[in-house]
């Protein structure tokens, strides 16, 4: 019986301090400063690049990488694969937004038969971006990527990517990697629709 009774102990000690990391709702001031302070993280990446690849499972590629910035914040890429003259044999696009209220970026990518399945989030840190994301939902296969972005600079980052498909039980480490150099200069979205 005092078994039971401390396992309850430290149950009940347990639940309070998880009950104690709910998040806090935050002021506006507090989401527009977090804003601010995130809405460039992803700016490295504007522009176009181009890049080589190393999966696992399908060996090595080359890539097209383009991405720009809207007049409101969200970051749109398109990713492409070429074969040997250029034509491409696999794209994907993402939209990545800033969510102030959970503090993180969440992104979503789509290609033109898989709708809008395949959802991530991301947060800097340090002097890297890493990104949390599932990937093959809609086709019933459904792996993730857990990717890092990191030794970025103006003109290159590299990148890699492990791999689970148990659903985080094990993982495969840089199961994918990419090597990116700039080929276009960063640049922006105008505003779509006209205000008057």
């Amino acid at each position: 019986m005092a078994k039971v009774a401390s396992v309850l102990i430290v149950l009940g000690l347990a639940l309070s301090s998880l009950s104690g990391q709910t998040a806090t709702k935050k002021t506006p001031e507090q989401m527009q400063a977090l804003f601010q302070q995130h809405k460039g993280d992803f700016d490295y990446l504007l522009g176009d690049w181009e890049f080589t690849a190393d999966n696992k499972q399908f060996g090595k590629s080359n890539g097209r990488w383009s991405a720009v910035k809207t007049a409101t914040g969200q970051i749109l890429d398109e990713y492409r694969l070429v074969d040997d003259k250029g034509a491409t044999f696999y794209v994907t696009a993402t939209i990545r937004n800033y969510n102030a209220a959970a503090d993180r970026w969440e992104l979503i990518g789509m290609d033109s038969q898989n709708g809008l399945q395949d959802f991530g989030t991301a947060q800097r840190v340090g002097q890297e971006m890493h990104i949390e994301q599932r990937f093959g939902v809609a086709g019933g296969n459904p792996n993730t990527l857990r990717i890092r972005y990191y030794d970025i600079k103006a003109d290159r980052f590299s990148w890699a990517a492990d791999q689970s498909t148990d659903g985080g039980k094990t993982w495969v480490k840089d199961h994918i990697r990419i090597e990116a150099k700039r080929i276009g200069p960063s640049r922006s979205l105008p505003q779509l629709a006209n205000s008057k």
